[in-house]
């Protein structure tokens, strides 16, 4: 993939690690362009008590530990921002973590946000919309809407780290995580661990 313009959320559950990962990739790839990024209100409280960083302003910032050349905050409530129309160019979309409100919402077709609507446009305009969904166990309800979202085009992508590579931290854990969605949106990582690779 060559000029990428990807739009990255994150949601309220928990997994902020995982987002701030996968953007600190994303931001570090020379393949990708652009990266439009949406924080739902109830995800500003999960990463103000998960990694600390609270407020919106300068969000983008706080996750990088390092001013943006690429990425770029939209508001949750800007339904009138570039990614909620189809006419703008996007590879696709991932959600990480995705909640189960954001998936109904998704799965259902609600458009009630910016996040809703890009993932709307997403599915409709037939590119990748990889759902990183997070909660354990799941109820009916939830596994219903992850069968609704798949039959729309969407890829449920359970937050379930690996162990197999024996990762040293939380960090090392939740970076390999995001490599492998990104491997997966056709971004694939230097670093990233290989199961017994072909010499």
């Amino acid at each position: 993939m060559e000029a990428a313009h990807l739009t990255v959320a994150i949601t309220g559950a928990s997994g902020a690690i995982l987002a701030r990962e996968a953007l600190r990739a994303l931001e570090a790839d020379d393949r990708v362009t652009r990266i439009h990024f949406v924080a739902s209100e109830n995800s500003l409280r999960v990463l103000a008590e998960e990694l600390g960083v609270s407020g919106r302003n300068d969000l983008v910032e706080k996750l990088l530990a390092a001013a943006p050349s690429k990425t770029v905050q939209l508001s949750d409530a800007d339904i009138g921002a570039p990614i909620a129309s189809g006419s703008h160019p996007s590879n696709g979309m991932i959600v990480l973590p995705c909640s189960m409100g954001t998936l109904a919402a998704i799965a259902n077709g609600l458009a009630n946000s910016l996040i809703a609507r890009a993932a709307d446009v997403t599915l409709k305009e037939r590119r990748p919309l990889i759902l990183c969904v997070r909660e354990t166990p799941f109820n009916r309800i939830h596994l219903r809407n992850m069968t609704l979202a798949a039959e729309a085009g969407a890829t449920i992508f359970p937050c379930i780290p690996a162990f197999y590579n024996h990762p040293e931290g939380s960090e090392e854990m939740a970076r390999q995580f995001a490599y492998r969605v990104l491997a997966h949106i056709g971004l694939p990582q230097t670093g990233a661990y290989v199961w017994k690779p072909e010499e």
